[in-house]
């Protein structure tokens, strides 16, 4: 395992850095040299490594979230709200839509699989929006607006709604029957989430108070562990909850990270953020290697003409739900094509769900995951180049 991670930092942060050369985002070079390492090319990386794969990829997820919530101010999200309650589902709901239409006619499938796939293609990637939203906001490009806060807010909800509704159709295509009680658990999961996290970053918020009113000396580098630890527990409270409840473990990390913002002193959540920054540089490479690595090649070069056509006309229907999300804001033409843009990146949900159908031993499963790495490998690059090459001229700088 030792080994695997040495050659998943150096080669990721050598691929990066030649990519950022080249003038592409440093993403590409991570999700090649995960291809290249993972086992479908080379088989470099040790089975442990892949194993854990996948709770690696949260840990690295659940760091940019913090970073994430300790930047959002929630006074603009307010002023944002109804788009972001609509970019939570709505721009899924239309590419959904369009897999169903267009799916069955490309690709030969019936409609409730098309409706499966759909869902797992749907969810746009909170690792490659989520950490470009952060630095807009901390550059404050367009937050006169609140675009980066929304974008942000709405593509947390986004996974959350895709994820149950994956998990029913799911249910649906395997011969059993809808389970509406996990849909209308989407709210429940959005609303208990976001207060689980409020109520641990008020306990941590008084705590570190306390310390201090005290005059004991509580190092920034402790305040991380402990925030990060916390996060951990939020997160895992998510499976531990499901049997009684339904959570969203990500949702409860920002709502941690948001009220540690609103509670703590603005310096103390500025050196936080500064120390969840630097944790970043590591999680990034770590996260998008092991997405590269879950991608396998024989599935992308099966899927042919017909699914990249697919992929394509279906993000044109998920733009369409942009759009209608955005109707009725003050946002300019340039600004709405650019949360369009932004809407485009999947990468961690279809890693993680991509290959669930097939391994259900659904008829269909071979095809579902074939159109998901194809859509990894067409979609976190097209969204990333499209978010750093326009994020500067479509959007102002707040003064």
């Amino acid at each position: 395992m030792i080994l695997s991670l040495a050659l998943i930092f150096l080669t990721g942060l050598g691929a990066a850095a030649l990519t950022a050369k080249l003038g592409l985002p440093r993403i590409i070079g991570m999700l090649c040299t995960g291809v290249l390492l993972g086992p479908c090319a080379l088989g470099l990386l040790d089975a442990s490594v892949l194993a854990v794969s996948a709770d690696l990829r949260r840990i690295a997820l659940i760091i940019i979230l913090i970073k994430a919530g300790l930047s959002l101010d929630l006074g603009d999200l307010k002023r944002v709200g109804r788009p972001a309650l609509l970019l939570s589902f709505l721009p899924a709901c239309c590419e959904i839509l369009g897999y169903v239409l267009l799916a069955p006619k490309l690709l030969g499938i019936t409609r409730t699989e098309a409706a499966l796939m759909g869902a797992v293609l749907a969810a746009v990637s909170p690792a490659v929006v989520v950490p470009r939203m952060v630095r807009l906001i901390e550059e404050g490009r367009g937050t006169g607006k609140g675009i980066p806060q929304m974008i942000l807010a709405g593509a947390s909800l986004d996974d959350v709604f895709v994820i149950v509704l994956f998990t029913t159709l799911l249910g649906v295509a395997g011969g059993g029957t809808a389970d509406l009680r996990a849909l209308a658990g989407v709210p429940v999961s959005v609303v208990l989430g976001l207060t689980l996290g409020a109520a641990a970053g008020l306990l941590l918020s008084a705590l570190f108070e306390t310390a201090h009113k005290k005059g004991k000396t509580v190092r920034n580098s402790e305040k991380t562990v402990l925030v990060l630890g916390v996060a951990f527990l939020l997160s895992a409270a998510e499976s531990l909850l499901k049997p009684f409840v339904p959570v969203s473990g990500l949702l409860a990390v920002v709502g941690m990270a948001c009220m540690l913002r609103r509670r703590c002193a603005p310096a103390v959540s500025a050196r936080l953020g500064a120390k969840f920054g630097k944790l970043w540089l590591g999680a990034e490479v770590l996260l998008f290697v092991l997405v590269g690595a879950a991608v396998d090649l024989r599935y992308t070069l099966a899927a042919g003409l017909p699914a990249l056509a697919l992929i394509l006309c279906a993000l044109l229907f998920r733009s369409a739900g942009v759009a209608l999300s955005l109707l009725g804001t003050p946002l300019s033409r340039r600004e709405r094509l650019f949360c369009v843009i932004a809407y485009l990146p999947k990468a961690t949900v279809q890693a993680a769900i991509g290959s669930v159908p097939l391994a259900a031993g659904l008829p269909c499963g071979e095809i579902v995951l074939s159109v998901a790495v194809l859509g990894i490998l067409l979609t976190a690059p097209l969204g990333a180049i499209g978010i750093d090459r326009t994020c500067n001229r479509f959007l102002d700088c707040a003064s």
